[in-house]
């Protein structure tokens, strides 16, 4: 398993080892133990999420605030998409800037995202299946977005625009300048 940190404070890409023959392969997803050792976080993660989107599918960016803030530990089991991390921790020496990455079936890579960072993700193949292992439990008062087309942010979702569905909820999320995390 290697683990890099990306550009952003704390947050980091793991690639797992893949042993694979005539029959298919088989890979350790997470092991506690080295991701605590290479990374410094905890990795005690209570809740997992799957979702399944159709090319186009934007969902984000999204986070969990206060003592409900989440960190994630997401992946792309069929599929691709571009995942994609903000750092909103005021204070961070990467705040405010951002950090994407293609996550897919076949390259098996997994993103961490620390608590303080909002998450969104685009679905760039036919069909996409993510899963999200949470280290806090989801709680709806607590939730928050940030507007996936913030030119404060801007960033670049690798499709056009007129590709793209949203939920009513992202299309109308806050610009980062009128968010209070």
């Amino acid at each position: 398993m290697k683990i890099t940190e990306t550009p952003l404070k704390d947050c980091f890409v793991i690639e797992p080892t893949v042993i694979g023959d005539s029959r298919g392969y088989f890979y350790e997803k997470f092991n506690q133990k080295i991701f605590e050792e290479h990374t410094q976080q905890n990795g005690n993660f209570v809740q997992d999420n799957v979702s399944k989107s159709h090319y186009g599918v934007l969902r984000g960016l999204h986070l969990q605030k206060g003592e409900h803030a989440q960190a994630k530990l997401v992946s792309c089991i069929e599929g691709t998409v571009y995942d994609v991390a903000v750092d909103l921790r005021e204070g961070s020496p990467t705040y405010q800037q951002w950090f994407g990455i293609e996550l897919s079936g076949e390259n098996k890579k997994q993103l961490y995202i620390p608590r303080g960072f909002a998450h969104g993700f685009i679905v760039l193949s036919p069909i996409a299946i993510f899963s999200y292992k949470c280290d806090n439990f989801y709680c709806k008062e607590s939730e928050g977005s940030v507007k996936y087309n913030d030119p404060d942010l801007n960033i670049d979702w690798k499709i056009p625009y007129k590709d793209m569905l949203l939920s009513e909820k992202d299309q109308n999320a806050p610009s980062f300048k009128e968010h209070n995390f």
